[in-house]
């Protein structure tokens, strides 16, 4: 397969998510790392699109794996008109999940002004944001928040039920517990443990979840699991999971020092990849250095593909396409990779339109990105 360029005239920087709003409008909304969320042109010719929300003067993007990282309708959007955003301010550093609201005499522009709090997580380190958001088919919304950052996880946060650090998370944007800026499913797993343990998990264990989505037909969430020194992690993530960082990596013990818990059960990866050939042990698939987690395609452009989970590597730009039966990869194959030759493609992230359609989103460089999709080779 290849990759086509999509909206070419249009100039985009650093693009890391891509949606189609569900309200009927048909609108595709791309948010770009540095802080704006775009509104691609329905004419792909074209050269401008619309600035819905920018709030690049908070400078967010302060590093690498910081700024801007997710957006989400809410599921009545037609109705309500609200959205939520992750971010990242500094002084002090730290993750923002935001609700905001359509101006009311403009569908195409945010109001700054409603913007509502839903909370605030300090943050240690500048890497390991997380910083995928997305509402569930429950209509809960799901948030993933990465382990800490620096290396090892130094603070050991993702075996940690007290913090929401190394998890995903699931919460209630339309009611209140407490204090908080939203409710707590009472199905969530973690009700009423007490000692201090966070409500809001869904699950744990995990590194730096570089984007997850839940496969449109049959509700399963799928993961990409950044991994540490050798093996990058696709994950079926369920309730109360525990995938095993920072005692393993992939299938593998990670730490070095102290032994797990014995009532410790980790949820085994649906697939690991490794950094070096060397670390291979299953041959299923080929290296690379950290994963972009995708979508299982349920459109109608590429019939070969459907009900096949498709993702990526950020650094070597290979795109691969997997399918599995309990849990088990049954089929693994390369979709793409990088011509000899040439420069990898960063894939930062994936897009799905309500159709689902998928879109490869890639950087260009350290400030340009591109909106492509894949397609048959001719």
């Amino acid at each position: 397969m290849e990759l086509k360029p999509l909206w070419t005239n249009v100039a985009i920087q650093r693009p890391i998510w891509l949606c189609e709003a569900p309200d009927g409008s048909h609108r595709k909304f791309v948010v770009e790392q540095r802080g704006r969320i775009l509104i691609l042109p329905e004419d792909q010719n074209v050269t401008n699109a619309t600035v819905f929300l920018d709030i690049s003067d908070r400078k967010s993007y302060a590093s690498n794996e910081e700024g801007l990282l997710g957006l989400a309708f809410h599921p009545r959007f037609n109705s309500n008109g609200k959205f939520y955003i992750y971010y990242s301010p500094q002084n002090p550093r730290r993750t923002v999940v935001s609700e905001f609201q359509v101006a009311k005499d403009d569908p195409n522009r945010a109001n700054l002004a409603s913007e509502r709090v839903l909370f605030e997580q300090p943050q240690p380190y500048p890497n390991h944001k997380g910083g995928c958001i997305v509402f569930g088919p429950d209509r809960f919304l799901y948030v993933s928040l990465g382990d800490g950052g620096s290396a090892n996880d130094p603070h050991e946060n993702g075996q940690n039920l007290k913090t929401l650090l190394g998890k995903i998370i699931r919460i209630d944007v339309d009611s209140r517990n407490g204090s908080l800026g939203y409710g707590i499913p009472r199905s969530n797993p973690f009700v009423g443990k007490g000692g201090g343990v966070r409500e809001e998990i869904w699950a744990y264990g995990l590194r730096n979840v570089w984007r997850f989505s839940f496969d449109r037909q049959n509700g399963e969430l799928w993961a990409g699991d950044v991994g540490q020194n050798k093996f990058e992690e696709v994950h079926l993530i369920t309730k109360s999971g525990n995938y095993g960082w920072n005692w393993r990596e992939g299938f593998h013990a990670f730490k070095t020092n102290g032994v797990p818990p014995a009532d410790a059960k980790f949820v085994d990866p649906v697939i690991e990849y490794p950094h070096l050939p060397a670390y291979d042990t299953n041959n299923l698939h080929g290296p690379g250095l950290s994963i972009t987690g995708g979508y299982v395609y349920r459109g109608k452009k590429l019939p070969a593909l459907r009900g096949a989970y498709v993702y990526a590597d950020f650094s070597m730009g290979t795109i691969w396409a997997l399918r599995q039966k309990n849990g088990k990869v049954v089929e693994s194959a390369a979709l793409y990779s990088t011509p000899k030759g040439t420069v990898p493609k960063t894939v930062s992230s994936f897009g799905e339109d309500l159709s689902g359609e998928l879109y490869v989103l890639v950087f260009e460089g350290t400030v340009n990105g591109k909106i492509c999709e894949l397609t048959q080779i001719k």
